[in-house]
């Protein structure tokens, strides 16, 4: 493995999800498939003794040091990371809020395009995951498919002929896969058409969460579909079950959309304009706002109603207005009012190309 990422360096680039590289990225911001995995010789995490911990996590590193990948992966301790930085790591989806928040010996290894992310000692041994721009959950599932079968040729997986793999949450056990795409959905929310969809989802047993996952809130009209159960179907049909829907989602927000451009289209404009217009002035700003704004906006440049920015300018704002970003960014940890006004500056600063902090014009 690379030496230890340098977290501030993070801050200068956008990982290849957020690109808006791939299929239907105007609407589909990732697509995401998470293996849970544990070790056969030692217990489930909840009742792992610190030494326990420590072994876990020394027998998985030299695994993957023997893997294909291992010159392109960088470990971190996240143990030994302050709070700030563990949140920063969440915000970037590369660790879980689970990761974050637990205790004793754990670890995240990652590969520079922010593709690839190995969680040791979360609610399992091993989470692997693997996250790719736009729709294209067989290129994450095929890249994800090879690095669990160079790891499992170094390691005793927990599984059962039976039963398949054996993992901490009951829901997991089997093939231990959770496919997920991240959906923005705004026109289904102004349609108010959203809940309908979702119930159907849950029909099928496909789970609507937020967008940090599981307990998490909507923000944004962004919102993350996924499996609900892993037992009893293999990982292909898992990833084309949801792939089979997702296009089905596209087409109900695609619709949506040509309903508000054609019958709505002076108070759509009306919006976008006047969130673009709060983003550019705000002296002070919350990051619920900011990302109810910005969703707006990243939906007026699919509609060609902003013609100056980008998508994935949008999905970097997103990003880097953040609460820990914010203040990686600016180099010191800042209170609620603090961040408020420091969000305003920034997105001041981008969206009307003010001079940097620091610079003069």
């Amino acid at each position: 493995m690379a030496n230890p990422v340098e977290l501030n360096d993070l801050t200068q680039r956008l990982g290849e999800w957020l690109k808006a590289s791939g299929p239907e990225a105007d609407i589909v911001i990732s697509s995401r498939i998470r293996l849970a995995r544990n070790l056969a010789e030692f217990p489930f995490i909840s009742r792992a003794s610190d030494h326990d911990r420590s072994e876990i996590d020394k027998l998985l590193r030299a695994a993957l040091l023997k893997t294909h990948s291992a010159g392109e992966l960088d470990y971190l301790s996240v143990s030994e990371l302050e709070s700030l930085d563990r949140q920063f790591l969440v915000e970037r989806q590369l660790i879980s809020k689970e990761l974050s928040e637990g205790r004793g010996t754990r670890g995240v290894v990652i590969n520079a395009p922010e593709q690839i992310s190995l969680m040791i000692n979360e609610e399992d041994h091993l989470r692997i995951q693997c996250m790719h721009s736009g729709l294209d959950l067989h290129g994450a599932w095929d890249q994800i498919n090879q690095l669990d079968d160079e790891i499992s040729g170094q390691v005793n997986y927990a599984y059962h002929p039976r039963w398949g793999y054996l993992t901490a949450c009951p829901t997991n056990v089997g093939t231990g896969v959770r496919v997920s795409v991240m959906l923005h959905l705004p026109a289904l929310a102004i349609t108010r058409q959203i809940e309908k969809v979702f119930r159907s989802l849950q029909k099928i047993s496909l789970a609507v969460r937020g967008l940090y996952g599981e307990g998490s809130q909507a923000m944004g009209d962004f919102y993350q579909i996924s499996n609900q159960i892993t037992l009893g179907s293999s990982e292909e049909e898992l990833v084309q079950k949801v792939n089979d829907v997702v296009p089905v989602l596209i087409g109900y927000e695609r619709q949506a959309r040509d309903y508000l451009v054609r019958e709505s289209q002076q108070n759509l404009h009306d919006q976008v304009s006047r969130a673009y217009g709060i983003l550019r002035t705000a002296q002070t700003i919350s990051s619920e706002e900011t990302m109810h704004l910005l969703s707006r906006v990243r939906m007026g440049i699919n509609l060609g109603l902003i013609r100056e920015l980008q998508i994935p300018d949008l999905n970097e704002l997103f990003i880097q207005t953040q609460p820990a970003h914010l203040q990686k960014l600016r180099g010191t940890e800042l209170d609620t009012a603090d961040r408020n006004i420091e969000r305003a500056r920034y997105l001041r600063q981008h969206l009307n190309k003010e001079p940097r902090r620091g610079e003069k014009n």
